[in-house]
């Protein structure tokens, strides 16, 4: 059939070919068809905070914060752009060459936004077809559907937890282990002190204000981060850091930020802020380690009671074992801290009471691992931990880590896994002899190399060969590194398919797409409080799905359908079914410690209270009896040197905490000589990850001619003819971005940032959109994460290294293309 045929009969099989005038169509029109038109406040939660809303003419009108909510964050005012945006999936859509070829397309063309509309029943059945195409040729290790990344509020319509029953009740998948904010820390903490620590509850704020001398922030943005959280943000922490700037202003509490940059935690509390060389931290935690030895400021009795392994440690710091003594003027060179500082911190952390609160960026870089280890080994040689106000902390800057929990107990979710007398269509557990679980970051890896066989966390793994992925509500191009990287890799797939509320790169990339709609169009019950765990949220659907969008359980119950497993998934249950059932689960929980309302009376008033915490002291049963209350690390002890992980034979992350040089480092650094800049690429101020960068009134607030802020030091720019508002090229060996430049006094000479969670926005030489999907395309928008480096932390983590990054970046000459990341799918040319 010619193609010309074949497009003109799609329009009578329930296909239309999607123009760019209906992709950029207003939205006001659209917003309001099949809305309720109730203009009363409803309650709602998301990751930004808890709201009350009210509609008018069945579009969001107001969003103010929940009557609790003292310091809600600025994102606030970003919230209703959240739903009403040009960036939504509005309809099922199909990348055209993948329907007319199918498995077989040209996937090279993966990325060049030419989609075609379809129905939802149409699409659900090309899911399913791909499905049994993967599992009958390859079988289940040519699926991943593991994820890799956050989600949407809400404990019902959880966008993993509906995708893999679904997709599990088809056939078993590839999954993956650990994540990309903390893959290096989860990785090793449990060998050092037993437990993860980052998502870990911390010692209470208010034992910390009341008992610390000095808090060492080390790497840690907490009035920047604590603005999101993975429930329904509280925002209590914000309470306690007013305390602490008082604190700090009066003289109480002595606050050191050691950072390259001002944090804007630094700047709010008026705290000291010491300058370190980026990624050379470990040498500055060596060199105090070695100054408190030599002045014998260590607690000895602490270290000999609650650790094991010092005595294995103590050569290589004071250079017995490699003939390099790890002095304060050894770790002066690497880090450019004057050794009287490092003498003079080893003094201060060691004469009162003194609080470490690591942030989580440090562990995401090359050898990652081992400023969390040396850390551990700085808290110990300090001997406080288990005291309050003392001690380390790997998560004060996460979800109120810190607040003291009510101690409630809270909601289940939605199942993730089949029930215990289900079984998938194709029950095959045949792998090929590769591994059904690969560590989140290598998914990448698996696709170019299939087969090949890797160290990670004292294990081998084989990589799968992955035909198919299947993503939902979860966006890898914006959280893995290296973008061309990433279009080899999906040269190399059979079919992606991407289920999301938004056209995120993620999606431009896919085959099938799938709308889903935004946690304000759906009802929903959420945690207000991930650790406060203050109550419960009754998340009331504020207007209809907007266009073709459905929720999470509707889309995968129609496609349980089609596999005839409806009842099955849903266990016969509606969603009004399951929001009862997870309550009445809670209220059962609950009975006898407090009394919570049916569940209708719970609905009409949004929230049912908790009540508050008791403060808490981690690790203060392990201090008062470390026999009886032992860590979970093999000895039970604090592990300064780890046989376990000695006996692995990692030359990159050996026995005990060493420092090791990168593959890119800036400051006199490997690879300095070619890109001299660090490009820092933190959790942005202005978004959840990716998460808000659609809202476009709000993204206008800090965007600098439409793209995402780089921020330089005054010298560089200067150096480069650049002044703020300037449109700037950054770029290395593995891509380049356009960014607007912002020039400030906050960041030191050879140091940018560009925050992570920009929206990839690919364009061709002449600016096309279609040209976005070739390797070496430019980001118009400002991704970082085309710049950055896509290899392991160690053989141990095997995490991201996203911050061993060196670039350069100049002035951009030339027409500026258009940014490509917000629109939908281009029109289709027949």
């Amino acid at each position: 059939m010619k193609r010309r045929d074949f497009l003109k009969g799609l329009v009578s099989t329930s296909y239309v070919v999607l123009s760019g005038a209906s992709v950029l169509a207003p939205l006001n029109a659209l917003a309001a068809a099949g809305a309720k038109k109730d203009d009363g406040w409803l309650t709602t939660g998301s990751h930004f905070g808890a709201f009350k809303m009210k509609r008018k003419n069945g579009v969001i009108d107001q969003v103010i914060p929940f009557d609790s909510d003292k310091y809600p964050t600025d994102m606030i005012n970003g919230v209703k752009g959240l739903v009403y945006n040009p960036s939504r999936v509005r309809y099922p859509m199909v990348r055209l060459d993948f329907l007319l070829n199918g498995h077989k397309s040209n996937t090279s063309q993966r990325g060049d936004f030419r989609f075609v509309r379809v129905t939802w029943d149409k699409a659900l059945h090309l899911l399913k077809d791909s499905l049994d195409e993967v599992q009958t040729k390859y079988g289940p290790s040519g699926l991943h559907a593991g994820q890799t990344g956050w989600r949407a509020t809400g404990q019902l319509h959880s966008c993993t937890s509906h995708m893999q029953r679904a997709i599990g009740m088809h056939g078993n998948f590839v999954k993956k282990i650990g994540d990309y904010s903390t893959g290096a820390g989860q990785t090793i903490l449990p060998y050092i002190l037993g437990s993860t620590e980052v998502y870990a509850q911390g010692t209470s704020w208010s034992l910390i204000l009341e008992e610390s001398d000095t808090i060492i922030l080390w790497s840690n943005d907490p009035y920047k981060n604590l603005q999101v959280g993975w429930n329904a943000e509280t925002h209590e922490s914000y309470a306690y850091l007013a305390q602490l700037k008082e604190k700090v202003k009066q003289g109480k509490i002595r606050v050191i930020s050691i950072d390259p940059v001002v944090t804007k935690t630094q700047k709010y509390l008026g705290c000291e802020q010491l300058y370190v060389n980026p990624q050379t931290d470990v040498a500055l935690m060596l060199g105090i380690a070695h100054e408190m030895v030599t002045k014998n400021l260590h607690d000895t009795k602490f270290i000999e009671g609650y650790s094991l392994g010092f005595d294995q440690f103590l050569p290589y710091l004071m250079g017995e074992s490699d003939g390099v003594a790890k002095t304060p003027e050894w770790a002066s060179e690497i880090t450019s801290v004057s050794p009287e500082i490092i003498r003079d911190l080893a003094k201060v952390m060691t004469k009162g009471r003194t609080q470490m609160l690591m942030g989580w960026c440090i562990q995401r870089q090359q050898h990652g691992e081992q400023p969390y280890w040396m850390a551990a080994v700085l808290a110990t040689m300090i001997g406080q931990i288990g005291l309050p106000g003392g001690g380390i902390s790997y998560g004060h800057h996460y979800s109120s880590i810190g607040v003291p929990s009510s101690g409630a107990a809270a909601p289940g979710a939605f199942p993730r896994n089949l029930d215990e007398d289900q079984k998938p269509i194709f029950d095959s557990n045949d792998f090929k002899g590769a591994s059904s679980t690969i560590p989140v970051a290598r998914w990448i890896d698996s696709i170019l190399e299939p087969g090949k066989t890797i160290d990670a966390n004292g294990s081998k793994v084989t990589f799968p060969d992955i035909k198919m992925m299947v993503f939902s509500g979860n966006n890898p191009w914006n959280h893995h590194q290296d973008r061309n990287r990433m279009k080899q890799a999906f040269h190399k797939l059979e079919c992606v398919v991407s289920i999301d509320v938004n056209w995120t790169a993620t999606c431009r990339f896919s085959d099938i797409v799938l709308p889903a709609c935004t946690t304000f169009e759906r009802n929903d019950i959420d945690i207000y409080g991930s650790y406060a765990n203050r109550g419960l949220l009754a998340m009331q659907k504020m207007v209809e799905p907007l266009y073709e969008s459905l929720s999470d359980f509707e889309i995968f119950t129609r496609f349980a359908a089609v596999l005839g497993k409806e009842k099955e998934y849903t266990r016969g249950m509606s969603e009004k079914d399951w929001l009862v059932k997870l309550y009445n689960d809670c209220k059962a929980a609950n009975a006898g410690k407090f009394e919570m309302p049916d569940f209708e009376g719970f609905w009409k008033e949004g929230y049912v209270y908790f009540g508050e915490g008791k403060p808490w002291t981690r690790h203060a049963d392990f201090r008062e009896d470390p026999e009886i209350n032992p860590l979970g690390t093999p000895s039970g002890l604090i592990e300064i040197f780890s046989r376990k992980i000695a006996q692995y034979g990692y030359d990159d992350c050996p026995g005990h905490p060493t420092w090791m040089e990168k593959a890119e480092r800036s400051h006199g650094g490997p690879g300095s000589n070619k890109f001299p800049v660090w490009m820092q690429s933190c959790h942005p101020d202005k978004r959840l990850h990716s998460q808000m960068c659609e809202s476009a009134e709000f993204r206008e607030t800090y965007a600098v001619k439409g793209r995402e802020p780089v921020y330089m030091s005054p010298a560089d720019a200067k150096q480069r003819g650049i002044k703020s508002g300037d449109i700037v090229r950054v770029f290395n060996d593995r891509g380049q971005l356009l960014a607007g430049a912002v020039v400030s006094n906050n960041y030191p000479q050879g140091v940018i940032r560009i925050q992570e969670g920009a929206w990839y926005g690919p364009v061709g030489a002449d600016g096309s959109k279609e040209g976005g999907a070739k390797v070496g395309a430019l980001c118009s928008y400002g991704d970082p994460n085309t710049l950055t480096m896509d290899i392991g932390t160690s053989k141990l983590a095997q995490a991201c290294s996203a911050y061993t990054c060196l670039v350069d970046f100049e002035k951009y000459k030339g027409k500026v293309p258009e940014v490509s990341s917000f629109s939908g799918p281009i029109e289709t040319q027949i």
